[in-house]
């Protein structure tokens, strides 16, 4: 696939402020610094597109990134930092489960890890609810080029070795490294598979319209 736009479209916390459903989305999701900004960068090739927050775990907001005027890049905030009050993840639980479970247009979710760590708890956790939930999703092991390929293959391993205690199959999965360039043919080449069988799905034209300016959250 070949990048040739890509552009900040909107970042909010409203479903009715989120662009119609008509095209395809794909969001990107992970633990706290994980390299979700670094890598959205890397894919697109804009440096500063996505941008990175000064302090993990404050960017609550759902952002959307309209690339080739096809289909939307969709960066959501990170999980499981210590720091948050139990109120603030209480909030993103909602918000975001809300958006995940509800969002007509949503195709995939490329769920982050870690190539360096041991399966983390949190990660294993919502890989398990996404699939309890029915939502497609693959796995982005990032930051490669900080270890050996060997390495990077052996974490790997084990974390699909967690996963089979809720899974019967593996996902599709992609190794990662925002600062190579490595990985960025083939997630690229997984959302243009997709693309290709993207319909537009039944929804109400005048919920993102009319309750544009509204006051209702994502919270149900």
């Amino acid at each position: 696939m070949i990048i040739k736009s890509a552009a900040f479209v909107v970042s909010n916390t409203k479903i009715s402020a989120l662009p119609p459903p008509v095209k395809p989305e794909y969001a990107f999701i992970g633990r706290s610094n994980v390299g979700k900004s670094s890598l959205i960068n890397m894919l697109v090739r804009q440096h500063g597109l996505a941008k990175t927050s000064q302090r993990p775990g404050k960017t609550q907001l759902i952002n959307h990134f309209l690339v080739n005027d096809e289909w939307y890049i969709v960066d959501l905030p990170g999980y499981g930092y210590a720091k948050v009050s139990k109120s603030s993840r209480e909030k993103w639980e909602k918000f975001i489960r809300n958006y995940l479970t509800k969002r007509e247009s949503l195709q995939c979710v490329f769920v982050l890890i870690d190539s360096r760590l041991e399966p983390q708890k949190i990660d294993l956790e919502f890989c398990s609810w996404l699939g309890e939930c029915q939502i497609p999703f693959a796995l982005v092991y990032t930051k490669a080029d900080k270890q050996s390929a060997p390495k990077t293959q052996q974490q790997i391993a084990k974390f699909n070795k967690a996963l089979l205690g809720w899974f019967e199959e593996i996902p599709p999965s992609f190794v990662t490294s925002a600062e190579k360039g490595q990985g960025r043919d083939e997630v690229l080449g997984f959302i243009q598979d997709v693309n290709q069988d993207f319909e537009v799905p039944p929804y109400d034209p005048n919920f993102y319209t009319e309750n544009k300016n509204s006051s209702s959250h994502f919270d149900t």
